[in-house]
């Protein structure tokens, strides 16, 4: 999928996205668990909203992602910050030319828009084999709960001068997948006209014990599986699920 000129809206509409949050989670993993450096490989970078923060933590940041609008924006954005972030263009599901990293991450549900379970399986492979000895993985994804009880035909909208978008979720034909139709109204600042844009996307998940179990298949200790950015386990209602794992 390309996010098109979605990307260019993208942290628009991610004002609210817990970046901080996920920024807090990965230092205290990373410290707890005793990450054997810090070179991060950033899957799913998007416009770079968190590698960049996580460059300005002290980490060398690397960012991949397969859209190359979103990698576009990164680089802009990068240079406004006076950071230096290489960037990578690159399906997660076929990684590879990359050097070696201690920690690699697959944050704001990037890993729910692989469409099929060998998709994630050979993310988890490839993660593996780009990290050292010991290096940690962590990424997090939606709930079975979130797909099926929160998203599932809901339709979700926005009114901004510059930006209003519909936004509507139905069930998808593989079990815990959605289907999202965006559609987004642009404002043209030259000729004052909105410009209108349509995007579909698509997001499938997987029961806690799928993920553990391809973890353990592509050569990772699963270490926690935690809910909501809290130490706690998933229950019933948790809404995104947290994984972080170390190559054995």
């Amino acid at each position: 999928m390309s996010y098109e000129q979605l990307a260019y809206v993208y942290d628009h509409l991610m004002a609210d996205a817990p970046y901080d949050d996920w920024l807090r989670y990965l230092t205290k993993v990373t410290e707890s668990y005793q990450a054997p450096g810090n070179r991060v490989l950033d899957l799913g970078c998007g416009t770079g909203e968190l590698s960049i923060r996580l460059l300005k933590q002290g980490f060398d940041v690397t960012g991949v992602d397969v859209s190359e609008d979103m990698l576009a924006v990164s680089a802009e954005k990068a240079d406004k910050e006076g950071v230096a972030l290489p960037l990578f263009q690159q399906d997660m599901s076929k990684l590879e030319g990359l050097p070696e990293f201690d920690i690699a991450t697959v944050f704001c549900d990037s890993l729910n828009y692989l469409s099929t379970p060998e998709e994630v399986q050979n993310t988890f492979r490839h993660v593996h084999r780009h990290l050292a000895p010991n290096g940690l993985f962590l990424f997090d994804v939606h709930s079975t709960y979130q797909m099926e009880s929160v998203f599932l035909n809901q339709t979700f909208t926005w009114n901004e001068e510059e930006v209003a978008y519909i936004w509507s979720s139905f069930p998808g034909e593989e079990p815990h997948s959605i289907e999202h139709d965006l559609t987004f109204f642009l404002l043209d600042g030259e000729s004052g006209q909105y410009e209108r844009v349509e995007e579909f996307h698509q997001q499938r998940t997987y029961p806690v014990h799928d993920f553990v179990d391809w973890l353990h298949e592509a050569g990772f200790d699963v270490l926690s599986v935690t809910a909501d950015f809290s130490d706690n386990p998933p229950g019933e209602t948790s809404r995104r699920i947290f994984f972080t794992c170390r190559k054995k």
